[in-house]
């Protein structure tokens, strides 16, 4: 892999580890994941601690923040996590005060499996509730109640967990402003550190595109349902740090801020995508070629001077606090009350954006039309 011409002066300090594996595929989900195959997850682990081993030959990093997602990697033995964290800890430096996150689902752990990760190592826990509605956790394939939801969170406090994020959908079959509201109230009531809520997005090969459910809730529902979700984490201590996502103070996902931020950081695993040197990469989608293979990457791009400072632009926008314009000019020399002038003079105009203490910050109401924003500035 060779440098591009815009590559990073800092080495990537964060890591993301892929584990396709779950007990049952959800119908809005897009991700490379797998309910019928757990007999490989032996095979791949070997395949992943290769793949891991190669890319930190002589690795001089020291890693803040560490993400395994998936799928739904608590459905795997937490042996296998024993064996991974060993080889990382030969590897390379772990900051003693690192994130270590890993995703989980309720029905898929109990008391003991969380105490174990947790002396692995693992600090912060994101847990796919989804709603707490169980009607619609039937509609949308979840294998879990909203009881057991509850008793997961539970079971994470119990163990010693601090850091816990749940995450939510909004514009689900048969949703309302009414039962959305009672969903986020039902998830402060478990007093956790993080919450992230998604708009439903039905994508390609996922059962909802081959059978669209009935009853969504229109454009203007979801609206309103976003605009509720703020106004009611707001006014109960969680801070709005980017579109999607709300903590406690001192609780933001440090992991997930820095692709917000542009950063590059370490992909490892099926389908994982990753960012070294200036360059975007990401490993293949075929589960048996990246058993045969797991070293060769499936794709690289060479991020361009243009196309990285689109991108700062494009993520930094995400961010409640928006886009810094002096760092921004230091770090791309590029002035953007300049270049794009008319276009935020525009969108001040209409109050969908604000300029703030030198920060170009999407307003809420800015936040709504985001994609259509974000297309004039990328134009």
């Amino acid at each position: 892999m060779q440098k591009s011409e815009f590559a990073q002066k800092d080495n990537p300090r964060h890591l993301y580890i892929h584990v396709p594996f779950c007990k049952s595929k959800c119908h809005y989900c897009n991700f490379i994941s797998f309910a019928d195959k757990n007999e490989f997850i032996e095979p791949y682990f070997v395949a992943l601690k290769q793949e891991i081993a190669f890319y930190f030959t002589d690795c001089e990093q020291r890693l803040e923040t560490i993400y395994i997602g998936g799928g739904t990697p608590s459905v795997v033995d937490f042996c296998f996590y024993k064996d991974l964290f060993e080889l990382l800890t030969s590897l390379i430096n772990i900051s003693p005060n690192a994130e270590i996150a890993m995703e989980i689902n309720p029905g898929t752990v109990d008391l003991n499996y969380l105490k174990n990760i947790r002396n692995l190592g693992i600090n912060r826990l994101s847990i796919g509730v989804q709603s707490f509605d169980d009607k619609i956790l039937k509609l949308i394939n979840r294998i879990h109640s909203s009881k057991e939801a509850v008793e997961t969170v539970k079971l994470a406090q119990k163990a010693g967990f601090e850091n816990i994020s749940i995450d939510l959908i909004y514009g689900l079959p048969e949703q309302t402003v009414k039962s959305w509201e009672k969903t986020l109230k039902q998830a402060l009531a478990l007093g956790i550190t993080h919450i992230s809520t998604y708009g439903l997005k039905i994508e390609e090969n996922t059962e909802f595109f081959r059978h669209k459910p009935k009853n969504l809730p229109n454009d203007e529902s979801q609206s309103q349902i976003y605009l509720k979700t703020i106004e009611i984490l707001e006014n109960n201590g969680f801070n709005h740090y980017e579109i999607s996502n709300f903590s406690k103070k001192d609780f933001e996902s440090m992991h997930n801020l820095c692709y917000w931020k542009n950063q590059e950081y370490f992909g490892f695993g099926l389908s994982a995508h990753g960012y070294l040197d200036g360059i975007r990469y990401s490993n293949t989608e075929n589960l048996e070629k990246y058993l045969e293979n797991p070293i060769k990457r499936a794709f690289e791009n060479p991020v361009s001077v243009s196309e990285r400072f689109e991108e700062a632009i494009f993520l930094g926008l995400r961010l409640i606090e928006g886009i810094n314009m002096e760092e921004f000019k230091a770090n791309y020399g590029i002035d953007i009350r300049q270049k794009y002038s008319k276009i935020i003079e525009k969108y001040i105009n209409y109050g969908f954006m604000a300029c703030e203490e030198n920060n170009l910050r999407l307003t809420n109401h800015g936040i709504l039309l985001s994609n259509s924003i974000l297309a004039d500035f990328l134009a």
